[in-house]
């Protein structure tokens, strides 16, 4: 199965994580050192690249960077080419897809095709 990692700053990832009705596990600055211990989608916002450090910590932890199938990239498409560009630099540095980018906290039509495509990977997974 394929679970969902989410870092949400100002709370709209995680106003998207909520309307999927997903059970996802949410990295804290607090204490991002959690092992996912199976297959998961990254769920991030973009931010200056500084912010993100407890998503690094996160998935230099144990297995996690191992374990990651996919990034998917919240953001405002106002940011041109900023745009989702932690979700890519992520991706690109660990050799996953983008699998899925969203705007703000995602409309419902967003939340529909992001269920879809965790439901995609999980066959994905599953078959190997």
């Amino acid at each position: 199965m394929v679970q969902v990692a989410y870092y949400s700053i100002t709370g709209q990832t995680q106003r998207f994580i909520e309307k999927t009705g997903i059970d996802a596990y949410e990295i804290t600055d607090a204490d991002p050192f959690h092992e996912m211990g199976a297959p998961f989608i990254l769920v991030i916002p973009t931010y200056d690249d500084d912010m993100m450090d407890p998503v690094i910590d996160f998935l230099g932890y144990q297995s996690n960077h191992r374990e990651l199938v996919g990034v998917a990239g919240g953001g405002n498409r106002n940011f041109n080419d900023l745009y989702i560009h932690n979700a890519k630099d992520i991706a690109q540095g660990l050799h996953v897809p983008i699998v899925f980018d969203f705007e703000f906290n995602g409309t419902m039509a967003d939340v529909k095709k992001f269920k879809k495509v965790v439901q995609e990977l999980e066959l994905k997974t599953t078959e190997h």
